[in-house]
């Protein structure tokens, strides 16, 4: 497994990062352990959770399975670099959620004593919070980070001109500000190429695409009338959206000798703008395969192919859409 730098930071981090959003929802504690143990010994240091996974409001059900698990010891907590989320509701009162000072300061506690650990390594806001101005933000974090709680922040979810406008405030404040950003970024939903990627290039910030997929969109869901039942009714109604894509994709695929999901992966592997993509696995064998992924070298002839079926928005903002 390749190691890359967490943006312009000193961090290592795996170029494939485990997402846990489903343990404790389709995937139980044992299986949970089963894949979290097989991501460390191949070589992926980098697992994300939120203080909202795993259902039951104000639980942190993943939190708590991941916090278990460290407790095994081994060097499991000593060999992972840990990102969660703050931002969810976690409770049904006005300060519960969102990015108040308030509200980041009892959120990384209470993710800290379901995680098991006396810090987090990386602190993302999980959404744009457009209450809450970003001195306040920033004054809750630069403590959070004193306090040797957090080491890095990061985002999730903003576009290109939050990531500015946050980093701005964070340089006047001599504080470093947002490392990653989150982004959904798949073949099939191409729009953070517009201005969230060119932002995240000039402020040296890691990209940590989520739903590489298209929530199964891409994985295949041609090639079985039995995946795609168990499919969502969104996704369903997506599926007849993009029919002739799918049909086009999945037998390029076939023609290539790999699999949907895996060239899907591979497609923001090959991007040097992609730090690491976040890997949503429900079961053992889902992450094997993206291990095989991480292996696939696309040419420049392949991906051409892939950009004529998933055209993306024309390149970077103002000029894939003025002269």
């Amino acid at each position: 497994m390749k190691h890359t730098n967490l943006g312009r930071t000193g961090l290592r981090v795996s170029g494939l990062c485990l997402g846990t959003m489903n343990f404790g929802w389709h995937a139980a504690e044992p299986e949970s352990f089963k894949m979290m143990d097989r991501a460390l010994e191949q070589g992926v240091n980098f697992f994300d959770t939120a203080n909202v996974y795993g259902g039951k409001r104000g639980e942190g059900v993943t939190e708590q399975i991941l916090g278990r698990w460290f407790r095994q010891g081994g060097g499991r907590r000593e060999g992972v670099v840990l990102a969660t989320k703050v931002y969810g509701a976690t409770g049904d009162g006005p300060n519960e959620r969102g990015l108040s000072a308030y509200h980041i300061r009892r959120a990384c506690e209470d993710s800290l004593r379901r995680l098991e650990t006396d810090h987090i390594d990386l602190y993302q806001m999980h959404h744009i919070d457009r209450h809450a101005p970003w001195e306040e933000i920033w004054q809750a974090m630069e403590r959070l980070v004193q306090e040797g709680k957090v080491l890095y922040v990061g985002s999730s979810n903003f576009a290109g001109w939050h990531i500015a406008q946050a980093n701005s405030v964070a340089a006047s404040r001599h504080f470093m500000g947002l490392v990653s950003e989150q982004s959904l970024y798949n073949l099939a939903q191409r729009t953070i190429e517009l201005e969230v990627i060119p932002a995240c290039r000039a402020f040296g910030l890691a990209l940590l695409p989520w739903s590489p997929l298209a929530g199964g969109l891409l994985g295949g869901v041609q090639s079985s009338d039995e995946g795609v039942r168990r499919l969502t009714p969104h996704i369903q109604r997506r599926i007849e959206r993009y029919r002739n894509q799918l049909q086009r994709y999945e037998e390029l695929c076939r023609k290539w000798g790999e699999s949907a999901a895996d060239v899907a992966l591979a497609w923001l592997l090959a991007n040097p703008d992609v730090t690491a993509p976040i890997v949503g696995p429900r079961t053992l064998e889902q992450l094997e395969a993206g291990f095989h992924a991480a292996e696939i070298q696309l040419s420049d002839e392949q991906r051409a192919s892939l950009d004529e079926i998933w055209p993306g928005p024309g390149g970077e903002a103002p000029e894939a859409y003025a002269w």
